[in-house]
């Protein structure tokens, strides 16, 4: 059967185990060489020098393309250097149109770094498209769209802003870390570069740094390869291998993220601790009907919060199952404040504009049993109230 015809679960279980015909390995080796003899003058066995390709590397970018319904993917070394690779296509003068609600660490690359060079960004709801097009400008290049967003998972219609962009020849870039190619595939809805921090879930075990580029047209998969080169933050053939076995297992560990969430964010509705929950598989979310026609599953991360910011680090300190920790997507439950972890470096007016405020935790829910989970976290929650309520105060 041809891979393409393969539902989404084999094609991730048979990731790499075909590729290699010499000894027939179900796991695709790890060529650590760093250099590649050439057959004779003028000729090359395709792979030169470990920046350019590797063999591991190129498998895992094959997939990546594959998975996305791309044209080419490109590992890179981490998100970060991804988000560096893709925004090298744009230079001096240049502006970009980029989700409201954003990552931090996005945020700090544009606005500390990439402004250096002359590139300068607008912040918006992107699922607005007059608003879209009241911050357009004639140097704006490209959109940029989180969707869902982090930490407030607002939803963008990806299909309808693709298709405003095209008609002002702009691209379209989707951050799809959060859902993943087994949940949510934006090229197939018209968007042009799809961006993965595979630390996240793809790699899904909080043990590899890394990041995906997948492109679509052949034009701008040659330039992507030509930038990917030059820069280098390529991803190691060691951590190729670590992020390819870890994307095997990645449909039953979104199905079970999934549920455990959704499982979760229901009993944060009613506890009175807690008076808002952003979750895009609750029904009363202002995202989840453009979420259910773009997407065939929920992410495993979430944002609550609190009734009363004193109660933040109290149930921090009291939660034992779910560590208090950065990052997401991993089996292991972790919870982030995000006003002074993801976050700190947005503008404290920004934030609170946008609502990542005192009050707002953000939980990457593991694949934990949901119902352990939920009495770590009601206890914390409990101890957290009397603390704060009967006067007791942690020293």
């Amino acid at each position: 059967m041809e891979d393409n015809k393969l539902k989404i679960e084999s094609r991730l279980a048979q990731i790499g185990s075909i590729n290699e015909p010499v000894t027939g390995a179900i796991n695709f080796p790890i060529y650590q060489s760093t250099a590649f003899r050439h057959p004779k003058l003028g000729q090359s066995t395709g792979f030169d020098y470990i920046r350019t390709t590797n063999p591991t590397r190129k498998v895992l970018e094959e997939a990546a393309a594959a998975l996305e319904s791309g044209d080419a993917g490109f590992a890179c070394s981490s998100g970060m250097a991804a988000l560096q690779t893709i925004f090298a296509l744009f230079g001096q003068g240049d502006h970009l149109i980029v989700s409201l609600d954003l990552y931090g660490g996005t945020y700090r690359l544009l606005e500390r770094i990439l402004s250096r060079f002359g590139v300068t960004a607008s912040y918006v709801d992107t699922n607005d498209l007059a608003a879209l097009e009241s911050i357009r400008q004639p140097n704006t290049k490209a959109v940029f769209i989180e969707t869902p967003t982090n930490p407030l998972m607002m939803i963008t219609d990806v299909e309808a802003v693709c298709s405003w962009a095209k008609s002002h020849n702009l691209l379209t870039i989707v951050d799809n870390t959060l859902l993943t190619p087994f949940f949510q595939r934006p090229i197939e809805l018209g968007a042009d570069i799809i961006i993965h921090s595979a630390t996240k879930y793809l790699g899904g075990h909080n043990d590899v740094l890394a990041g995906l580029i997948i492109t679509k047209g052949e034009e701008l998969s040659a330039e992507m390869a030509f930038l990917h080169n030059s820069i280098g933050a390529v991803l190691s053939p060691s951590d190729s291998y670590q992020l390819m076995k870890g994307m095997k297992t990645l449909a039953l560990r979104m199905e079970r993220h999934e549920y455990n969430a959704l499982t979760i964010a229901k009993y944060l509705l009613e506890h009175p601790a807690v008076n808002e929950v952003y979750h895009p598989g609750l029904s009363d979310h202002p995202g989840f009907e453009i979420q259910n026609k773009q997407s065939s599953g929920n992410t495993g991360i979430f944002s609550f919060k609190v009734k009363d910011a004193r109660y933040v680090e109290p149930l921090l300190r009291h939660i034992k199952l779910i560590a208090f920790a950065e990052s997401l997507g991993g089996v292991e439950s972790l919870m982030t404040y995000p006003a002074v972890q993801t976050h700190a470096d947005i503008p404290i007016e920004i934030r609170d504009a946008v609502g990542v405020d005192d009050r707002l935790l953000r939980f990457s829910v593991g694949i934990e049993h949901a119902e352990d989970l939920i009495a770590d976290l009601g206890n914390a929650l409990t101890a957290a109230q009397q603390e704060i309520e009967g006067g007791t105060h942690h020293e």
